[in-house]
C-alpha cells in the first residue's frame, strides 16, 4: 500500500538551489521510508542497466545526487565496488554514509556539481536525480562533459520529468551531435505504488 508523504507530494514544486538543499535536508530522516513504502524500483533498474554495459565491477563510479544512498546500495548489490557519491544535502549524505556503500561522499555546489572531483570516472549515474523536483536539464550536459570517451552515463527520467520534452531532447541532441551513443532507452516502474514510471537511459560518451 502506498504511503502518503507530504515531502513526496510537494517535491515537484520546490525551486532549485538553496531551497532544494533545505528541502532535502528536512526530508532526509523519512526519505527511505517514503520511497520504500511506495516500492521504489529505479535504483535497481539503473544498477542493472549499468551492469549490462560495464563488466569491470571495480571501475570507479560517481553516483550523482545520491541522496540517502539507496542508489549506492543498488550498485553494490549489482557487484560494483568503487562508488563515490555527491549530493547538495548534507543531511542526505549523513544517512548515505551509514549504509557503507560508498568509498567517498561529498557535498556539491548546486550550480557547479561537476567540478574537478567529478571527473575521471568510468560511469556517472543519476538515479532519480535529474528532472522535476531534482537537478535541472543542464546537469545532463555537466555529466557528459565530466566523462572521458568510453565513459557511461545512466540517468532515469520519471513520468513527471518526461512531461517536459527538454530532458529527452537534450539526450537526443547529444546523440545526434555524436557526443554520445544511446545504448538503452527503456520505460518501466519507478514508484508503482502511486502509478509512477520512469525511463532509464544508458549512454556511452564518444
Amino acid at each position: 500500500m502506498a504511503r502518503e508523504s507530504a515531502y513526496l507530494d510537494n517535491i515537484y514544486s520546490v525551486d532549485g538551489g538553496e531551497e532544494m538543499r533545505r528541502y532535502y535536508d528536512d526530508w532526509a530522516t523519512s526519505y527511505d521510508a517514503d520511497l520504500v513504502d511506495n516500492d521504489y524500483r529505479t535504483p535497481a533498474r539503473c544498477a542493472e542497466a549499468l551492469a549490462r554495459h560495464l563488466s569491470d565491477k571495480s571501475a570507479p563510479i560517481l553516483d550523482f545526487a545520491c541522496g540517502t544512498g539507496m542508489s549506492g546500495v543498488a550498485l553494490r548489490e549489482a557487484g560494483f565496488t568503487r562508488i563515490d557519491g555527491i549530493d547538495i544535502s548534507q543531511g542526505m549524505l549523513d544517512i548515505a554514509r551509514e549504509k557503507n556503500a560508498y568509498r567517498a561522499l561529498w557535498v556539491c555546489d548546486p550550480d557547479t556539481p561537476f567540478d574537478k572531483r567529478a571527473h575521471g570516472y568510468a560511469a556517472i549515474t543519476a538515479v532519480g536525480a535529474i528532472g522535476a523536483g531534482a537537478a535541472p536539464v543542464d546537469a545532463i550536459d555537466g555529466a557528459l562533459a565530466a566523462l572521458e570517451p568510453g565513459g557511461l552515463f545512466v540517468v532515469s527520467l520519471n513520468d513527471h520529468t518526461l512531461e517536459d520534452p527538454a530532458f529527452e531532447a537534450r539526450l537526443r541532441a547529444a546523440g545526434k551531435a555524436g557526443t554520445i551513443t544511446i545504448l538503452e532507452d527503456a520505460h518501466g516502474p519507478h514508484l508503482p505504488a502511486i502509478g509512477l514510471g520512469a525511463k532509464v537511459y544508458v549512454a556511452r560518451r564518444t
